[in-house]
């Protein structure tokens, strides 16, 4: 995740100087949060499916939490195409959402990772050598990623300028393919090794970080860099892209509120999100954001048991401790 706000990060500081970097800002974003629920999350019920003939997959209750603080995130986000403009009061509402899903995650009930290979070898370590090997590794791999942002994002752009290209296109979908890999494939081998729920907790609190604290993060680092207090004024394809966004997550969230994701709701999420890309017409992207929010009110509508998991998620439960999946 970390590389993805690092190329999110240098757009949006770029952006500051140069008002033309603020629709790659919106762009990577945008493909980062469409792609992980487009893709990441259909490939884990699909590879679930191969590898077991299971054809859903159940997620424990602690997962309401994070369905809960995205379906927030996503209701707020709907403000933004028609303001026009991602601005100090989004990021504070945005980043507040993050906080506060954060204290409730830490509250909840959670399962301990199985560890293997060197994480296994550090566990038995001191407290003292512990920590600082952990500071370290953190540090070395921020740095890495820093030093790699820019030249990545710059030749990404000289890329599209060289074979003619367009821009936003490689920055909307090649730069979150390259930053999100690794985690699409840690998701897809747990649930290779049965453990689906596992593989769909890591990728939920991914689009819910996502969601929020990068998207909050994004005015804050463009008033820093401009100097100035002051909103990211967004185009006419940004707003469409970001409304967009919104709609595909308000659907993703109708679908997991019960905590059972099918393989045909998989299906239909992934063949939705590939229609997107075959279709360039602008008018398209409002009217796959139309088709999203219908389907969001006809499930709730027809299905109850997705009509009372909604209102469910407000409610509080205290759960026992989680066992291990197996």
């Amino acid at each position: 995740m970390l590389p993805e706000y690092a190329v999110d990060m240098y757009f949006a500081w770029q952006a500051g100087k140069d008002p033309q970097y603020t629709s790659y800002a919106t762009a990577n974003m945008t493909g980062a949060n469409r792609l992980l629920i487009g893709v990441g999350w259909a490939a884990v019920v699909v590879t679930f499916w191969l590898k077991t003939g299971k054809r859903a997959i159940d997620l424990e209750p602690q997962h309401k939490i994070e369905i809960l603080f995205l379906g927030l995130a996503t209701v707020y986000s709907f403000i933004i195409p028609f303001k026009g403009q991602l601005d100090l009061l989004d990021a504070a509402v945005f980043i507040g959402i993050f906080v506060f899903y954060m204290r409730a995650a830490s509250r909840a009930a959670h399962v301990e990772p199985e560890l293997e290979g060197p994480a296994e070898m550090i566990v038995h370590w001191g407290e003292g050598p512990r920590r600082l090997t952990t500071v370290v590794f953190f540090l070395f791999s921020g740095f890495t990623i820093f030093i790699a942002a820019e030249p990545f994002a710059e030749g990404l752009l000289a890329t599209g300028r060289t074979f003619g290209i367009e821009e936003f296109i490689l920055v909307q979908w090649l730069a979150p393919l390259a930053s999100e890999s690794p985690e699409f494939i840690v998701a897809i081998l747990f649930a290779l090794r049965r453990q689906p729920g596992t593989s769909m907790g890591a990728l939920l609190s991914s689009k819910v970080n996502q969601w929020t604290l990068l998207v909050g993060m994004l005015p804050v680092v463009y008033a820093v860099s401009a100097g100035k207090i002051g909103p990211m004024v967004m185009d006419d394809r940004q707003m469409e892209e970001l409304l967009l966004t919104a709609a595909q997550s308000l659907f993703a969230v109708a679908v997991l509120a019960n905590l059972s994701f099918s393989l045909s709701e998989a299906l239909l999420i992934f063949v939705l999100f590939a229609a997107q890309l075959l279709i360039p017409d602008p008018r398209f992207r409002y009217y796959f954001s139309y088709l999203y929010i219908v389907l969001t009110i006809g499930l709730i509508i027809v299905k109850r048991d997705s009509r009372d998991s909604v209102l469910g998620l407000f409610q509080r439960e205290s759960s026992p401790q989680a066992a291990p999946e197996e």
